[in-house]
């Protein structure tokens, strides 16, 4: 590992900041080893427009006179909002993945997110920080060229979950890819199940923008595979008084995050997600967790699918499966076939609702919306 994450091992987070310097001069890119200054000076004039002068148009932020990047939520649960990020913070989290997948300087990573969002950015500072060659392509690449890298592949690579489903296409472009990382919406069960044969390491991330990507990992296939994220190096969880999960980790304004995710703890670095407490739908008295009926569902429907609910003047609220699929009557029989086998009485949903597309976030995340 190189000398200043080695200095940096162990560091408290004040002693990190003296340890790390997160203006390195130069960074590599597709090979080719530039001077960041002259990059942020002249490479945008010369770049076209794609993921390449993005990189650069984040490195004349990150670069700039500012002491935070601003960085915007996802939308899933709201209008996107901005959200300010001191750099060493963000820096931070980028030396924690590094040791964590332990990257050593000069191999091969592969950004392929919009630099739009704090997944995109973090693996151009894991570059800078590790000393790695940055190879880009573009988000909506199929990633065919993966197939051809079986002798020189890419360490490392984040994607969301629709990019993966590119992958399983054709199996063999796995071989050109030693770990993988992959967050930005919830991991259908189909997609982990396809995973569980592939040679490439999965890891399901968890995480969100306040806390500059992921805070914890779950390994998706091979013989560590669980169930359970475990957080990273310094990171601390546990409850709130509603249940739901709490963060303690260096570098926030406050002792702790608060978290609108329900979970269940192990211990104070290994938890399951169980839902988030906005989804939680009263009917009947009763409280019905959305993610974990979609769970029991998932592996039956072949269509995108999120449960949700509507007013109802008996029950308060009735369970409701939106589908995203044209009103068919021998697919809305099939639905309610699987829910009697799937569901327990009280969970099967009591209306469906078709809907052609669903909205989405930019980074493939449904919002549920009936």
């Amino acid at each position: 590992m190189n000398s200043f994450l080695t200095r940096a091992n162990g560091l408290s987070f004040r002693g990190f900041l003296r340890a790390v310097d997160i203006f390195p001069d130069t960074l590599c890119i597709n090979g080719t080893v530039h001077r960041v200054k002259t990059l942020v000076q002249e490479g945008r004039r010369a770049c076209p427009p794609g993921i390449e002068s993005d990189v650069i148009d984040f490195l004349s932020q990150w670069y700039g006179p500012e002491h935070a990047i601003t960085v915007h939520t996802s939308g899933s649960t709201g209008p996107p909002k901005p959200i300010f990020l001191d750099k060493p913070f963000v820096a931070q989290s980028a030396v924690r993945t590094i040791r964590f997948f332990r990257l050593e300087p000069g191999q091969r990573i592969l950004l392929c997110l919009p630099l739009r969002y704090i997944a995109g950015k973090l693996m151009v500072i894991r570059a800078l920080l590790g000393q790695l060659d940055l190879c880009t392509a573009e988000p909506s690449d199929d990633f065919s060229f993966l197939a051809q890298c079986r002798d020189n592949p890419f360490v490392f690579a984040a994607m969301v979950p629709n990019q993966v489903t590119k992958l399983l296409d054709n199996p063999k472009r796995f071989e050109g890819l030693n770990a993988l990382l992959i967050g930005g919406s919830a991991l259908p069960a189909p997609l982990e199940t396809g995973l569980g044969n592939v040679p490439t390491a999965c890891f399901a991330s968890y995480g969100m923008t306040e806390t500059a990507t992921h805070i914890a990992l779950r390994r998706i296939n091979g013989q560590d595979a669980s169930d359970r994220f475990h957080s990273l190096q310094g990171i601390g969880v546990g409850l709130s008084q509603k249940g739901c999960l709490t963060i303690d980790m260096p570098g926030l304004d406050g002792p702790r995050l608060f978290t609108n995710d329900l979970a269940e703890l192990d211990d104070n670095k290994t938890f399951r997600i169980l839902g988030r407490a906005d989804h939680v739908i009263i009917s009947g008295g009763i409280k019905y967790f959305p993610e974990t009926l979609e769970k029991k569902l998932e592996d039956s429907i072949e269509y995108p699918f999120f449960i949700g609910a509507l007013p109802d003047e008996i029950l308060g609220h009735r369970i409701v499966l939106a589908i995203e699929a044209r009103a068919d009557e021998q697919l809305e029989k099939k639905l309610e076939a699987f829910f009697a086998r799937r569901l327990d009485r009280y969970e099967r949903p009591k209306d469906i609702v078709f809907k052609e597309r669903f909205e989405r976030t930019e980074t493939g995340k449904i919002i549920r919306r009936i």
